[in-house]
């Protein structure tokens, strides 16, 4: 019962592509992580972490799952207006999202590439004022806290889509965001979907971590990860990788 009441309180709880019509032999659907999402749903937790190479299509997905909630597909929340050049992809027309019946609505998408065009957006409206005239972390960092958190410091219940935060971050900064998204993953209400590059991100208890490949999407261990194996190796002795690399 208690796994069963938690999903009603999940704002997203699968996501599986619709009967619209789409021509298979184009991107994004060649990309094997999207054709899997037309044969079987993709169930999200109240933590969902994508791991993958560039062009696995962690983003693609995130990005498009952001929009047919309903978010800003250039970062934002639900009433964000802002926009630049559209980029992303079709795919969001071609889903259907499984919400939480008793979920919140509201939910707010933090991607990293276009950061910039939401903090001078954020500024004109007068928002969130002078984020330029901080660094690129601590800009992030504050958009990031003041829409997770409540004025009183408790997790603010909806969906936080993040795509690639980590680009910001120290590695300091990474643990300290590393702690805040494990409060959130155990805040009633609260889910999370992250798609990242970083092994510390991706080290959130709990969560369900989804690689991504050139065999689609499959659940893996933090631990079992090519991108913590690789780094793990990488670290012990990065002479060896250079001489390959060279």
């Amino acid at each position: 019962m208690g796994g069963w009441m938690a999903e009603l309180n999940q704002p997203i709880r699968s996501v599986s592509g619709n009967s619209t019509p789409r021509d298979p032999s184009h991107w994004p659907f060649t990309i094997p992580a999207v054709a899997q999402l037309f044969t079987e749903p993709l169930r999200l937790t109240s933590c969902t972490v994508l791991v993958g190479d560039n062009g696995s299509g962690k983003s693609t997905i995130t990005e498009a799952i952001a929009e047919a909630f309903g978010l800003n597909p250039e970062g934002g929340s639900t009433g964000a207006m802002h926009t630049t050049r559209r980029s992303e992809s079709v795919l969001a027309q071609h889903l259907t999202l499984s919400r939480g019946a008793t979920a919140s609505r509201w939910g707010y998408f933090f991607r990293a590439e276009t950061m910039h065009g939401l903090f001078t957006y954020l500024e004109r409206t007068n928002i969130s004022p002078r984020l330029h005239e901080r660094s690129h972390g601590e800009a992030f960092w504050e958009i990031i806290t003041m829409r997770c958190f409540a004025n009183n410091g408790e997790p603010k219940p909806g969906l936080y889509v993040f795509d690639e935060v980590e680009s910001a971050l120290s590695f300091n900064s990474s643990l300290r965001m590393l702690a805040m998204f494990t409060e959130l993953s155990r805040a009633t209400g609260v889910q999370l979907l992250l798609a990242t590059h970083s092994p510390v991100l991706a080290a959130i208890p709990g969560a369900r971590i989804l690689q991504f490949d050139a065999d689609g999407i499959t659940p893996r261990e933090w631990a079992d990860l090519d991108l913590v194996s690789g780094e793990r190796h990488f670290l012990a002795d990065p002479h060896t990788f250079l001489r390959h690399l060279n």
